[in-house]
């Protein structure tokens, strides 16, 4: 029994990973993946029976998995960035949810006529959208610009607020049933805080003065975090929860504490937990119940859809700039997500505990809210932004990873002529620099989970991968290609690579390399450092490419032409570009080369 409960263990794992890849290729969210397979493997074929599995460790380990999963959400809510936001995104995460969660309570309650308690409890979890779902949606609908940043931004807060309060009305609910309930209510609530503050300033303390070396720093949060679980938990039932959320809020704003690094590994660890748990939550789904339901839950499901997220968004965004257009199409986009699906079985395990018999309920109908919002919003939304005339134009923007000097410079010249550019950098310093130059930048790993929440890629469709490091720039091409295409992903080389045996081998995956056949990292950085500029010069009649090449020879090196219509194209090692009479060249010239230039500019009267 036990090898065989190793082997299926290992098998969910397997199959989790398997769904989040898949999903990444199709460019879907990984959650219906998930799904899916939880569902055939558990009530279709009865592969997967999750109680049968870990019998008494059900509760623990899901339990343990959804508090990681709360601190994770919560370690990116950072208060600046909020502050920073327009009045229509703090009205959608504040009065917006309000609006939601008392229309979907009073629609639950009404409609399936289940006990109030239960009908709060699915409102308040239902609230939440969730970036894993909504960044996959927006990359396939590309909305404009505001749209884009609302939904986004929306998902990112509501993450770990709508989840706060999902606790808190699972707290109020579990409290009554053991009566004194503003007293066990408040307890649990001062507990919970209590404990999230004091592990929020003691880890901060240790990350703060260096008291720790940098590799415990991952495992120690991760133990700091289950271990503030458990002993809240332990004081005060049901205020683990809250523990970590508040743990998380605090940690994530506490000032000359670096969390990036932290983060990056709980991404990793959550990635993990949510593959395994949603295939073992899908596994325990009970139709039956759903089906007793009859038409009230298709009936609550529209109720969802038509009338509480347009009512919401409507009235948040009263008396703002956006259009009806724009305000039609946000009224439409909100699927559910991680966080709804995780927390609902977790308080629905907790409920059977206490004998409530709509605890499976509850759990049916999350999935039920999170499937039909997830399928319906994504076949119809794209098609919805185009009637509506909201999408995004075609791509043109550029997404440069590596924050260094090259590309930096390169960068500042693609944004002088019109182009939006992202550089992407885990150098703190390199990405200070490029934002001194007017670059929009973005701190960290372009290939992380964080960068699928937090990089902004609206309106970009094209890599420049220009890191000092080649694993960087070649796992950037292979993360970015499905999404922009072979035909918009570049690598620069390095000086390890152009010198090594590796130059010779061609894969299916290689990217064109930037520039030209002897073109690397150290020879662009040397020659800027010895006041080499950057320089466009536009084609004319009887000013040929030709002439530009005699001109200068082979001291400049093309980076970049711009066609009559002003698209961009790129010069690479493998395809020569012959730019005709009315396109521009943007080259790097050699401090020679640009005295050549001046005097050439004055001959010509320029």
């Amino acid at each position: 029994m036990d090898t065989e409960a190793g082997i299926v263990i290992t098998a969910i794992a397997l199959l989790g990973i398997g769904a989040q890849w898949l999903s990444w290729w199709l460019k879907l969210p990984a959650i219906l993946l998930l799904l899916l397979i939880g569902i055939v493997a558990g009530p279709v074929t009865g592969l997967i029976e999750p109680d049968e599995l870990f019998q008494d460790l059900l509760f623990p380990v899901v339990s343990l998995g959804v508090a990681v999963i709360l601190f994770e959400g919560s370690l990116t809510l950072r208060l600046e960035d909020v502050k920073g936001l327009g009045g229509a995104i703090r009205n959608l995460v504040t009065v917006g949810a309000l609006i939601n969660w008392l229309i979907i309570s009073a629609a639950t309650r009404f409609l399936l006529e289940t006990p109030w308690g239960i009908a709060l409890l699915f409102g308040a979890l239902v609230t939440v959208t969730g970036p894993t779902v909504i960044v996959p949606m927006l990359r396939t609908v590309r909305p404009n610009a505001k749209i884009s940043n609302i939904l986004r931004w929306e998902g990112i807060i509501i993450d770990p607020l709508g989840a706060l309060l999902a606790v808190l009305v699972f707290d109020f609910l579990v409290s009554r049933q053991e009566g004194h309930t503003v007293l066990v209510l408040g307890r649990t609530c001062l507990v919970g805080g209590i404990f999230g503050t004091v592990g929020a300033l003691a880890l901060g303390n240790v990350l703060r003065r260096h008291l720790m070396p940098e590799y415990l720093h991952n495992v120690a949060t991760l133990s700091v975090v289950l271990g503030v679980f458990a002993t809240s938990n332990t004081i005060s039932h049901e205020s683990g929860l809250i523990a970590v959320t508040l743990m998380g809020v605090f940690l994530a704003n506490m000032k000359n504490v670096s969390v990036e690094d932290i983060l990056d590994f709980k991404e990793s660890l959550t990635i993990l937990l949510i593959s395994g748990l949603f295939i073992v939550l899908a596994a325990r789904l009970d139709f039956s119940a759903l089906e007793s339901l009859g038409l009230g839950a298709f009936w609550l499901l529209a109720v969802v859809l038509f009338v509480a997220r347009p009512l919401s968004v409507w009235v948040s965004t009263a008396g703002s700039n956006l259009t009806w257009r724009e305000k039609a199409l946000l009224s439409w986009i909100a699927p559910r997500g991680i966080v709804a699906a995780a927390v609902s079985a977790l308080f629905a395990l907790r409920l059977e505990q206490l004998g409530d018999e709509n605890a499976r309920l509850l759990v049916s109908l999350t999935f039920a809210v999170i499937l039909g919002t997830v399928i319906i919003q994504s076949a119809t939304a794209r098609r919805l932004a185009a009637w509506l005339k909201v999408s995004e134009p075609d791509p043109l923007g550029i997404l440069i990873v590596g924050g260094n000097p090259v590309a930096r410079a390169i960068g500042k010249t693609l944004l002088a002529h019109g182009f939006r550019v992202v550089l992407a950098d885990y150098s703190w310093l390199n990405t200070s620099a490029a934002r001194m130059d007017g670059i929009k930048t973005y701190f960290g790993n372009a290939t992380s989970e964080h960068a699928d929440r937090h990089l902004d890629l609206v309106g970009i469709g094209r890599l420049l991968a220009m890191s000092l490091r080649p694993a960087a720039n070649e796992l950037a091409a292979v993360r970015f290609r499905p999404e922009f295409g072979s035909n918009s992903v570049y690598v620069l080389e390095t000086e390890t690579e152009s010198t090594s045996q590796k130059r010779t081998l061609t894969t299916p995956l290689r990217a064109p390399r930037l520039f030209g056949e002897d073109v690397t990292q150290a020879k662009l950085a040397g020659l800027l450092s010895e006041g080499a500029e950057i320089r466009s010069t536009s084609l004319t009649e009887n000013f040929s490419f030709d002439a530009y090449r005699e001109l200068y020879g082979a001291d400049a090196i093309p980076l970049f032409s711009l066609d009559a219509k002003k698209k961009l194209r790129v010069f690479t090692a493998e395809k020569t570009l012959q730019p005709a009479s009315g396109w521009t060249v943007i080259a790097l010239l050699p401090k020679e080369a640009v005295e050549r230039a001046e005097k050439d500019r004055a001959a010509r009267g320029q």
